[in-house]
């Protein structure tokens, strides 16, 4: 089960964290993983890691808040493979500030990055795997959009979108084969939540909340990457998979 030989898949936000761990994971199952990134240092070395360790990976640096490189770098991977048969669009930003101090030009600048661009580059994307009859969309959605939580009201706004666009493009591309999914993690220790796991509050409010008592890890959410990418996840589409300990579930 869930083995991915033969197929090629891209990672977005994949020098750390959720991106890196899934990228290791799909590669584990037998994928050729293009990893993507803006810090080319760090893409060369995981992906000399992976190579080290027999699998099959390569670099693709670009920013995703750049559609027409993102597309460009699809395309080179479509020259190099001649298909592309899974995207993890895991790249996002994130601001924190409370709204009356939030600005508007950050809270675009997270709409674009999180949304807008995801719609574009997901949209050139789903043309590919619709004309090879086959494709895995996977976004990395958050239950911040289920749940509401002070000072991200860019972010878990955009995820909530994100969240309806999966459902959207989940019936707009059923029938070319093509599933659309979404991970919905809980807290999880990367970058993007050092501010959080550096405040002494947040951890003791989060350990009282949630029924598993700890922080996530990148290695807890890529098993539900690897199975949303694979022929087992066949029948599921439109659906967004929380991935958060039980945080969600409780009062």
């Amino acid at each position: 089960m869930f083995d991915l030989s033969g197929r090629v898949a891209l990672v977005t936000g994949a020098s750390a964290g959720i991106g890196l761990a899934s990228a290791r994971a799909l590669a584990q199952q037998g994928a050729k993983v293009y990893l993507n990134g803006r810090n080319m240092g760090r893409l060369e070395s995981a992906v000399a890691e992976f190579r080290g360790q027999g699998l099959q990976a390569a670099a693709l640096p670009f920013d995703v808040g750049d559609v027409e490189a993102a597309c460009q770098s699809v395309d080179k991977i479509l020259a190099e493979e001649g298909r592309l048969d899974i995207c993890f669009a895991n790249a996002g930003i994130q601001h924190r500030a409370t709204l009356e101090e939030f600005p508007f030009p950050d809270f675009e600048r997270v709409l674009h990055v999180n949304l807008s661009a995801q719609w574009a580059i997901g949209k050139h994307i789903a043309g590919i795997m619709k004309r090879q009859g086959h494709g895995r969309l996977i976004y990395t959605g958050s239950i911040t959009a289920l749940l509401g939580k002070q000072g991200i009201s860019a972010y878990s706004l955009s995820k909530g979108a994100l969240h309806t666009m999966v459902r959207q493009w989940a019936a707009e591309l059923g029938n070319c084969g093509v599933t659309v999914n979404a991970v919905a993690p809980g807290y999880v220790r990367t970058e993007l939540t050092r501010a959080l796991h550096e405040d002494d509050g947040f951890e003791t409010w989060l350990k009282q909340r949630c029924p598993l008592q700890r922080w996530g890890a990148p290695e807890d959410i890529a098993p539900a990457v690897v199975f949303l990418a694979s022929d087992e996840s066949r029948f599921v589409t439109g659906h967004v998979m929380v991935v958060d300990g039980g945080l969600s579930a409780v009062m």
